[in-house]
């Protein structure tokens, strides 16, 4: 049993998604065994739960997007559809014997600070203590729902692509999607094939990467499992091109990987769409990776399909029949899907989290959302962040980062367990140092250069990692201890 200056160490992990899995597995591995894991949902899974959208696939190599002790020989094609990495969690955690350490259907509502303890409270009434928390809940998680008149009055299916509604049959149906995004290009692909007619509707146009995305061979999966070093090297191969390209790419807007980027999203569009009517309606008007770039290897045939339509008029209204625009037309539509994203600064909120003196996370982040190295927030002890703030969540592999930043606080966790403290924290002034760091850093990335994206806060400063994989790794290597508050 871990101990804590002679007492039982009691982790709380919030979230069975990639990170939480990860989380119960690392723990275990480290002689934590006095965790419970907090899953709002039914099932594990997380994003892989949420998203069930028609083409939803992960833009990261599927050999990259596994956890580095658990390679799957079984993978279908290069880039995974959503329900075989679905499937991989769901494996992983029967494998480790995850589930037993999960409670579903347990949403936390509050996790407060007091007495050197996190005091916490469920949505159904129910209450937990924990000396720490881990908080695996997320990047992307809480739907955006746009504010649109009239959304109520339609009276066909309306849904967000986060909560896709399976019962309504689509095949043969007028549908509308409203946003841009890599969800409403997968879907677009997915969609235009089966429907009778299919508008998308833009706001912003979206640089396309073109790749291709072949299917492995029974042959090759039979290799795969024979021989792993055969994966190994394919995710070696995938690793190199993240972290040395397309990573460096984006920290340094003037940099060669960047303009070869721009060069291949640039020659795609104009070698693939041929009416130069649409072609200029698809052209965006700002860098190529300011915004999250697209990858697809079909989008560009899919919306020059005769039953398809790009439209580019900004919507007025929603009505009962379909979608109003402002050239004054109706869009006739049977369902209307909402491609519009989710609120990037949630993280673990709307979980009410008060640290010391009763001072909020809303408080501290009503600027912008902070946190140390993206894991921990000054005030808030004992409590670490997956994937917080100012992560590299649009540079690696969120599976690559959740390993290096596990890593990371079990070293924490030590000196719990070890004595030497009873809480930690980073400290205010190493925080404030970071970000200010940070900011400037992220004045030459590509992220700055013009555009609206959802990696911008509410000052139009990205709030993503502007430095290399390389930095990362070696920050996540081993705490300095001095940038923490540690009480005894």
């Amino acid at each position: 049993m871990s101990q804590a200056n002679g007492r039982a160490l009691r982790i709380v992990v919030i979230g069975a998604g990639m990170a939480g899995i990860l989380a119960a597995i690392k723990l275990r591995e480290a002689g934590y065994d006095n965790f419970v894991i907090y899953e709002k949902a039914a099932r594990l899974g997380g994003t892989w739960r949420e998203n069930t959208y028609p083409g939803i696939a992960c833009d990261v190599p599927a050999h990259l997007y596994t956890y580095t002790f658990e390679p799957n020989p079984h993978w279908s094609h290069v880039f995974a559809p959503g329900e075989e990495i679905q499937a991989y969690f769901e494996g992983v955690a029967k494998k480790y014997k995850v589930l037993p350490s999960i409670e579903f259907n347990t949403e936390i509502t509050r996790c407060v600070f007091e007495n050197g303890r996190w005091q916490l409270t469920t949505a159904t009434g129910k209450s937990d203590s924990a000396d720490v928390v881990i908080a695996a809940t997320g990047v992307l998680h809480y739907p955006n729902t746009p504010d649109i008149a009239g959304l109520e009055d339609f009276k066909g299916a309306c849904f967000h692509s986060a909560r896709w509604n399976h019962d309504v049959a689509l095949d043969g149906k007028r549908v509308g999607v409203i946003g841009t995004g890599s969800t409403a290009i997968q879907i677009t692909s997915a969609l235009v094939p089966k429907v009778a007619k299919f508008e998308l509707f833009q706001r912003t146009a979206q640089w396309v990467m073109p790749i291709e995305n072949p299917a492995y061979s029974s042959e090759e999966r039979a290799a795969f499992a024979a021989d792993p070093t055969r994966i190994f090297a394919i995710r070696d191969e995938a690793k190199r091109m993240m972290t040395d390209f397309i990573a460096n790419a984006v920290i340094n807007a003037d940099s060669k990987e960047m303009a070869s980027i721009e060069r291949a999203c640039l020659e795609n569009l104009e070698n693939n769409v041929k009416d130069p009517v649409l072609r200029e309606k698809l052209r965006p008007n700002y860098r190529a990776a300011c915004k999250r770039l697209i990858f697809s290897p079909d989008f560009y045939d899919a919306i020059q399909r005769p039953n398809a339509e790009l439209v580019t008029e900004g919507i007025t209204r929603v009505e009962a029949g379909g979608v109003r625009t402002a050239d004054g037309r109706l869009h006739e539509l049977d369902a209307l899907v909402l491609a519009t994203g989710f609120r990037a600064d949630r993280f673990i909120r709307p979980t009410l989290v008060a640290g010391r003196g009763g001072v909020t996370l809303d408080d501290v982040w009503a600027d912008r959302p902070i946190a140390y190295l993206s894991l921990s927030v000054p005030g808030f002890p004992n409590m670490f962040l997956l994937n917080g703030p100012n992560g590299p969540v649009g540079n690696f592999s969120l599976i690559q980062i959740a390993e290096m930043q596990l890593g990371y606080v079990i070293q924490l966790l030590n000196k719990l367990r070890d004595g030497a403290c009873r809480e930690i924290s980073a400290s205010a002034s190493a925080t404030s140092a970071f970000d200010q760091a940070r900011i400037e850093a992220a004045k030459g990335a590509i992220w700055s250069t013009g555009c609206k994206s959802w990696y911008l806060d509410k000052f139009g400063v990205p709030a993503s990692w502007p430095w290399s994989y390389a930095r990362f790794a070696e920050e996540m290597a081993a705490p300095k201890f001095e940038a923490f508050e540690q009480v005894a």
